[in-house]
């Protein structure tokens, strides 16, 4: 069945994101600044800013559990942008040249809602789709079912003729248990060939990827 939409993930496919860029110069030591962001400010924490939690929250919250971090607490959101520096020129080359042949794009990210508006001024193609779910708008993430038929729903998607790209393989799952099409996201070029399999519109090579 021909695919009618394409819907991107952003993090880690359009745009670079590593916590560790700014934490190298905070906490040089890495044994503690991989415990720092395995336990104090980990991935599980910084969903819940994903799934809607307010920052001041969030910062009260891992203060309360390590006190004698806080000043690295309060830098996790204060020097977010150094976190994602630059884009994917190869994935945003596709996703603007998929918009261009007329295909259908939307975003859905697991993303804090006031980071991601920060990322838009910062990236402007975010701006370019028709549209875009953000999972701390609606309190729902990926890879929950919900999220899925939520922005479906929204932009009035054919989920057997959607195709999903994400780099995190649940949420890849997460998208075919939904009944979309989905890519395991790891490099533009890969992106373009499988696209092409889909029959869609894509440059004949892609920049790399990250």
């Amino acid at each position: 069945m021909t695919v009618a939409h394409v819907v991107f993930d952003i993090g880690k496919v359009l745009i670079h994101y590593d916590p560790h860029i700014p934490f190298r110069q905070i906490i040089p030591d890495d044994d503690r600044r991989a415990f720092f962001l395995g336990e104090v400010c980990s991935h599980e924490w910084n969903l819940e800013q994903d799934r809607g939690r307010p920052w001041p929250e969030a910062e009260a919250e891992a203060i309360a559990r390590h006190p004698e971090w806080a000043e690295e607490i309060r830098a996790f959101r204060r020097d977010w942008r150094q976190m994602v520096p630059h884009a994917y020129e190869g994935s945003v080359a596709i996703l603007r040249g998929l918009i261009a042949d007329g295909v259908d794009v939307t975003l859905l990210t697991n993303f804090a809602s006031d980071t991601f508006r920060e990322a838009q001024e910062k990236f402007p193609f975010l701006t370019e789709t028709r549209g875009v779910t953000v999972s701390g708008d609606i309190a729902l993430i990926k890879p929950d079912r919900a999220i899925y038929d939520h922005h479906a729903a929204r932009f009035d998607l054919d989920p057997v003729r959607t195709v999903f790209i994400d780099d995190s393989a649940p949420n890849v799952d997460g998208a075919r248990q939904a009944g979309w099409q989905a890519i395991h996201f790891t490099d533009g070029e890969l992106l373009c060939q499988e696209l092409a399999t889909l029959g869609l519109p894509v440059p004949s090579r892609s920049a790399p990827a990250g």
